[in-house]
């Protein structure tokens, strides 16, 4: 009897899916509970588990698909893959099997299956990914493609960096990206270029959107305002410069900038309570706890993991807890409840060498801190000019519910207490 899969419930909201990479092919065996599919909402990405042991039978929603929430997308039978599928058992005098061939390497599968579709299907190379391919050597399938709609993105090719060179033949192999949906034709009067300029149109990932969606929502619905303050780092980079081994070889985890900051910030927090709050209807909600919103990259875009009552958190449970969320974001394993929720967001933008800008506030938040680049700057201490680590923050807020007063005290109050992380320690 066919066993359906059937898209889960993701969420009260989430009516709508993007179908991910298949773990398993038509034809593959898989154990009960066994990962078959990836499955990305517009908030996280789940994976479909088979419900008993048995034989994927067909596939109904390719990769880069959209499914409705409880729609089919494949079916299973129950048993072996040699009792479900006789037909692809080879000829006993054949020495070369061809079933296992296509099942057995899942990195090849979609380009493999793309080619059916003629040379339009090359379109899942992206033109600078395609560039960055024959710089490096390596063809479509040497690279894991992560893209909408199984596209190879320039960032696959980076990550494949470490692989081995190929033969320059080899070079020579990899196939020009299709002529595209619009092509416009340069003009040679005057320019040394030949060719055509490109574009391609890629679908926008159900998070991709929903990003889009609320950081549009937070520009219509808020009054935002942004204001700045720079912080010297020379202190904090004192202390984790003297504890950072200890630290790490105590507690498994890197003793980083981050754990600073999020103490300071709660500090601040309960200094000024309008920034914890939110504006609900014609009411404004003071929180009486802290669940402070990292902001950090993922697989598939900016995602905010929350750390929650962060208040009652260690420095050491602070970073393993980040470091744990960085790695399920680049894994795209971050769970719907890991996502939901936050009084307050941190973003830091310092880690891709951003010197300066304004972040804009996770709704319904009433502020975001945003942190950037250490830079060493000449600055007035005592009379003198010194060099010191400094760093700019932005804070921007929401006007409606915090007021100048408010968010300049806020952004100080976190500055005098990185500058003397004493402070933490002794509540003062």
């Amino acid at each position: 009897m066919a066993i359906e899969l059937r898209v889960p419930s993701l969420g009260e909201s989430i009516t709508e899916v993007f179908i991910g990479e298949w773990r398993k092919q038509e034809g593959a065996q898989a154990a009960s509970g066994e990962n078959l599919v990836e499955i990305e909402s517009d908030k996280a990405t789940v994976e479909l588990a088979a419900p008993q042991a048995g034989v994927v039978t067909k596939i109904l929603k390719k990769k880069g698909e959209t499914a409705a929430v409880g729609e089919v997308i494949g079916y299973m039978e129950a048993g072996t893959a040699a009792a479900a599928t006789p037909k692809t058992e080879a000829p006993a005098g054949d020495a070369k099997p061809a079933a296992p061939s296509h099942v057995t390497v899942p990195d090849e599968t979609p380009i493999a299956a793309s080619s059916k579709n003629g040379p339009a299907a090359e379109a899942r190379v992206m033109p600078a990914a395609a560039r960055e391919m024959a710089q490096r050597g390596l063809q479509p399938s040497d690279v894991a493609a992560t893209g909408p709609g199984g596209r190879i993105l320039k960032e696959d090719v980076v990550r494949q960096g470490s692989a081995p060179a190929k033969a320059p033949a080899a070079v020579a192999t990899v196939a020009p990206p299709p002529a595209p949906a619009k092509s416009h034709p340069v003009p040679s009067v005057g320019l040394n270029v030949g060719g055509t300029r490109q574009e391609e149109a890629v679908p926008m990932s159900p998070i991709r959107r929903r990003i889009a969606q609320r950081l549009v929502e937070a520009q219509h619905s808020a009054a935002l305002l942004t204001t700045f303050n720079e912080v010297d780092m020379s202190s904090v980079m004192a202390l984790r410069s003297e504890h950072k081994d200890q630290f790490a070889q105590k507690h498994g985890a890197k003793l980083g900038f981050m754990s600073f900051f999020v103490k300071a910030t709660i500090d601040a927090l309960k200094m000024v309570p309008q920034v914890n709050a939110e504006i609900r209807g014609n009411d404004i909600v003071y929180h009486n706890y802290y669940d402070i919103g990292i902001a950090v990259s993922g697989g598939k875009g900016l995602v905010v993991p929350v750390l929650r009552n962060a208040e009652r958190m260690s420095f050491a449970e602070v970073e393993q807890t980040i470091e744990h969320y960085g790695k399920l974001a680049r894994d795209n394993k971050l769970t719907l409840d890991q996502l939901t929720g936050g009084t307050f967001t941190i973003s830091n933008g310092g880690v891709f060498g951003s010197l300066l800008s304004t972040p804009i506030v996770n709704p319904p938040q009433s502020g975001i801190l945003g942190l950037h680049a250490i830079q060493e700057r000449p600055v007035a201490k005592d009379g003198q000019v010194v060099i010191r680590p400094m760093m700019y923050m932005a804070f921007t807020y929401d006007h409606r519910i915090i007021d100048g007063r408010e968010a300049v005290t806020f952004l100080r109050r976190i500055k005098e207490t990185i500058e003397n992380p004493s402070r933490i320690l002794l509540e003062i």
